[in-house]
């Protein structure tokens, strides 16, 4: 009998485990790619300050490399679209791996609608994923519990 707990207790200390390095990824890649949007809407921001007689340039490794006004926006632009877009990516692995936890949570739609929304979502799912933590906690709690109980009976 306290073996068969003691099995079950380790695989769900496991998926635990693995739901709350789900979690620190999650929210790992979220802030990289907010503070990459964040430094990408700021140089947006520069660059519409400046007209098309001032010289910009382009750092590409140890070299400054003179670039185009227009090339800039416009390569500052598809990056805020990619940033954007890859803010959700995290999100879809989730889901498709099938089993309990937060793996059988609903995902953001790709590309996002509009940024409130899929903030909103976002939030929406963060909780969800805290909520499944707890349970998990709680049934690992009743688990050591049963163990602890099999034991001194045995």
């Amino acid at each position: 009998m306290a073996e068969q707990i003691q099995k079950k207790l380790q695989g769900e200390l496991e998926k635990y485990q693995q739901l709350q390095k789900d979690l620190s990824k999650s929210v790992a890649a979220r802030q990289k790619l907010e503070a990459q949007l964040t430094e990408n809407n700021i140089v947006k921001e520069e660059l519409e300050l400046l007209d098309d007689t001032n010289t910009i340039f382009k750092l590409l490794g140890p070299v400054l490399v003179r670039q185009d006004m227009e090339d800039a926006r416009v390569t500052v632009a598809k990056r805020l679209q990619y940033i954007t877009g890859e803010m959700w990516v995290p999100q879809r692995p989730l889901s498709l791996r099938g089993g309990g936890g937060i793996n059988t949570l609903n995902t953001v739609p790709y590309p996002p609608p509009f940024p409130s929304r899929c903030s909103k979502r976002y939030e929406q799912q963060m909780q969800e994923m805290e909520k499944r933590s707890e349970q998990q906690r709680e049934l690992l709690a009743r688990l050591q519990h049963d163990f602890q109980r099999a034991q001194s009976k045995a």
